[in-house]
């Protein structure tokens, strides 16, 4: 073999070297840049508690408000829905939790009527929020990892929604 045919060979694949990593990089930061997308606040879940400042969300792309938080003490991925009485986990997540399901239910959801139980999260928490003895219900018909965190938990605070920002406040008391 000669030289020439080595330093050809030795260029091809510096080329080959560059192009695997230039794709790589690519790859690796489209995926979080979706990710930012889907949950742009997903930094809340290492937020800790503030002396009363607000917790401020923006909205994802779909125009919801998706969060990072906890459910005793694990992160979870949050969809803030006010118009659901409870912090509804799905059935996977709630094994996965260790959850234990109490009372059964019948619940009125978007997809209609479903039948779960009723659950008591020992503490829920969300960009340095925290609140104990949350009221929470195991739906079987969720799917994936993502929670919605109803009103057993909001309702703890005032909320504020303008444009593309929610303004979490913790509750006035009368």
């Amino acid at each position: 073999m000669s030289d020439e045919d080595s330093t050809r060979r030795t260029g091809l694949g510096m080329m080959l070297l560059f192009w695997v990593l230039f794709i790589g990089t690519g790859t690796w930061w489209f995926q979080g840049y979706l990710a930012e997308q889907r949950n742009p606040n997903a930094h809340l879940a290492t937020t800790v508690a503030g002396d009363g400042e607000p917790v401020i969300l923006e909205r994802n792309r779909a125009g919801h408000f998706v969060a990072t938080g906890r459910i005793n003490g694990e992160p979870v991925e949050f969809l803030l829905d006010t118009g659901a009485t409870y912090v509804a986990v799905p059935a996977g997540l709630a094994d996965r939790l260790g959850l234990e399901r109490a009372d059964s239910a019948w619940f009125n959801t978007a997809n209609g009527r479903v039948r779960g139980h009723l659950t008591t999260l020992d503490e829920v928490s969300l960009g340095g929020f925290s609140a104990t003895e949350v009221r929470g219900s195991i739906s079987p018909g969720l799917d994936g990892d993502v929670a919605l965190l109803g009103m057993s938990f909001l309702n703890r605070f005032d909320i504020e929604i303008r444009d593309a920002r929610m303004v979490l406040r913790p509750a006035q008391q009368p």
